[in-house]
């Protein structure tokens, strides 16, 4: 690729700044050609599942696309009341949670307690790559902004559902539904939504301890919850609008 680059550019550091500034607008116009893209073509693999397949060798992945409105509203509600019960009033980040894992993490140097909302979940699970680093951390609240703005609530929850690890190359409710319960994903029990929730902060570990103490503690404390999230008024009225929405027309793939 050539860069123009003005006659009167003269020093490194002007070439670099100019050389700069193009990249920069180029990685603009990429990804949001691909945030814009994917609200309405499902994503069919992402870096996740890819990195993933390389650690373990496998070019297997179980993963099977429903609508939003085909999943049971017990794993909606689960998964909103354990993994974010601030969905709809946040614009992608909750602060208080950030401020907690702070506090844990940092000042208190307790065990690791992760603040990310869905909607940062989803922008790292769709477009970047898994650590923990300040210049992913970065790219992951770019992303986060950008699908608010473009996608809305209910897009980012059902790629979230669908692109979610759930096992070694387990992906998706739909997927995590056949495995654990031998159902499907539309008739998942409050009971079995919440142990699929349970499961997420390390699912390659908790697919093999499903009686943990870590899960069986969660799994009661999202089962709680669930209680508190669907007895808000906006919570019932956003499920209720996703059960009323239209099918869309969708590829399902399994690799």
């Amino acid at each position: 690729m050539r860069y123009y680059i003005p006659k009167h550019a003269k020093t490194h550091r002007e070439k670099a700044l100019v050389i700069a500034k193009y990249c920069a607008i180029a990685f603009f116009g990429i990804s949001l050609f691909f945030t814009v893209l994917f609200k309405w073509i499902n994503p069919s693999v992402t870096p996740l599942m890819l990195m993933r397949g390389i650690e373990t060798g496998s070019g297997t992945i179980q993963k099977t696309w429903v609508p939003i409105n085909k999943i049971s509203q017990n794993m909606i509600y689960a998964v909103l009341a354990g993994e974010d019960q601030k969905f709809l009033d946040h614009f992608g980040f909750d602060i208080d949670a950030l401020a907690n894992a702070v506090e844990t993490n940092i000042i208190e140097g307790k065990k690791s307690v992760g603040g990310s909302t869905i909607s940062q979940q989803t922008a790292k699970n769709v477009f970047l790559w898994p650590g923990r680093s300040y210049i992913r951390k970065a790219f992951e609240v770019y992303y986060t902004l950008l699908m608010e703005t473009i996608r809305g609530k209910e897009r980012i929850l059902e790629v979230y559902l669908n692109v979610a690890e759930f096992g070694t190359n387990l992906y998706g409710v739909e997927a995590a539904a056949q495995k654990y319960f031998h159902t499907s994903a539309s008739k998942l029990t409050t009971y079995q939504a919440s142990v699929l929730v349970a499961i997420l902060p390390n699912p390659r570990y908790y697919e093999d301890h499903l009686k943990d103490w870590d899960v069986l503690r969660r799994k009661a404390a999202i089962t709680r919850a669930t209680s508190r999230v669907q007895s808000d008024r906006d919570n019932r009225t956003f499920v209720k609008e996703i059960k009323k929405t239209i099918p869309k027309k969708t590829t399902t793939k399994k690799k």
